[in-house]
């Protein structure tokens, strides 16, 4: 499903506005971008219900040229090729993919496998970047106020045991068949879970992306 014209146009201004006060010199271009990013604030509060002073205070956060949030994703597998899993607390305990946002200071694949570590109790072993994909085209819910580009990586599980965290109630593994229904979709999709399993069927099947 694809996200509403006026989550799209939203995204856009509070992007050019953010670019445009990073760069601008002329104080009264600076009125005119203030002006863009009340302006994306209000679109964003009037189509999602939100406060329009929280969204604006969120807006005013962002600074620099403005570009995608990266998340990590990690299908990290068994010898038996079953599929490391989490319950997300912050997601009414459904099941997702390992993973979260990206750290400064570490590389993709450094991040991958600190978010298995922190959220499993699992050290893994990263061996490939599977997937890149834009959250929005992918048809993740519910929709985010930014724009995100989600990696995928593979991982062999190498040590540690299960535990869990303050994000995660539950750590299992589950075979291609037996993958819940209950899944966290603003992590993860069914058939991202899917594309996964092929990729570790396959170690040589090029990287997805869109």
């Amino acid at each position: 499903m694809a996200d509403p014209d006026w989550l799209i146009w939203a995204r856009e201004v509070q992007a050019i506005a953010q670019s445009g006060l990073h760069y601008v010199k002329d104080p009264f271009d600076r009125e005119r971008y203030e002006h863009l990013l009340a302006l994306a604030a209000r679109m964003m509060a009037t189509g999602s219900g939100a406060d329009c002073t929280v969204i604006e205070n969120l807006f005013r956060q962002q600074s620099g040229y403005a570009t995608p949030k990266l998340e990590v994703r990690i299908a990290a597998f068994d010898p038996q090729d079953r599929v490391l899993m989490v319950r997300e607390v912050l997601d009414q305990d459904r099941w997702t993919l390992p993973g979260g946002w990206a750290d400064v200071n570490l590389t993709p694949a450094e991040n991958a496998a600190k978010e298995v570590l922190e959220e499993t109790g699992y050290n893994v072993r990263i061996t490939k970047l599977a997937m890149a994909f834009d959250r929005d085209h992918q048809g993740h819910t519910p929709p985010e106020p930014f724009s995100i580009t989600k990696l995928f990586f593979i991982a062999d599980v190498i040590g540690g045991a299960a535990k869990t965290s303050i994000e995660t109630s539950a750590v299992s593994f589950f075979a291609k068949d037996e993958i819940p229904a209950d899944l966290s979709t603003g992590r993860i999709l069914p058939h991202e879970i899917d594309l996964l399993f092929a990729h570790r069927a396959d170690p040589n099947r090029p990287a997805d992306f869109d």
